[in-house]
């Protein structure tokens, strides 16, 4: 399985960015994600970014793994992570999120069945 980690870019060289985040600081590919500025978050698979981010869903991201982290040490996890996880979402919000046609339930007949 692998993880994405959020993380800032520090500097920058062509095809490439140092980056950090959740106390390490690496060289990253940026090929997938085109010319990067220092500043800008990327999140990053392994060693290359993957996709441009911004501050508040790097928040998200990295509030997740803490979530994680504890759960694997054995931590109680709490109740409110601070935002909206996808799953506590109605359908037609996931639908909207993932860019998918909203569901439509059936019209109610007013008609009494026979």
């Amino acid at each position: 399985m692998c993880i994405g980690i959020p993380m800032t870019v520090l500097r920058t060289r062509p095809g490439f960015a140092l980056v950090r985040g959740r106390g390490e600081e690496r060289e990253v590919d940026t090929a997938l994600v085109g010319e990067v500025r220092s500043g800008d978050w990327l999140l990053v698979f392994i060693d290359a970014a993957r996709e441009r981010i911004d501050a508040a869903r790097a928040a998200e991201v990295d509030a997740v793994l803490d979530m994680v982290a504890a759960a694997m040490a054995g931590a109680p996890v709490g109740d409110e992570p601070g935002f909206a996880l996808p799953s506590a979402m109605s359908p037609e919000q996931l639908a909207a999120l993932a860019g998918q046609p909203v569901p439509t339930s059936p019209p109610i007949s007013l008609e009494s069945p026979t």
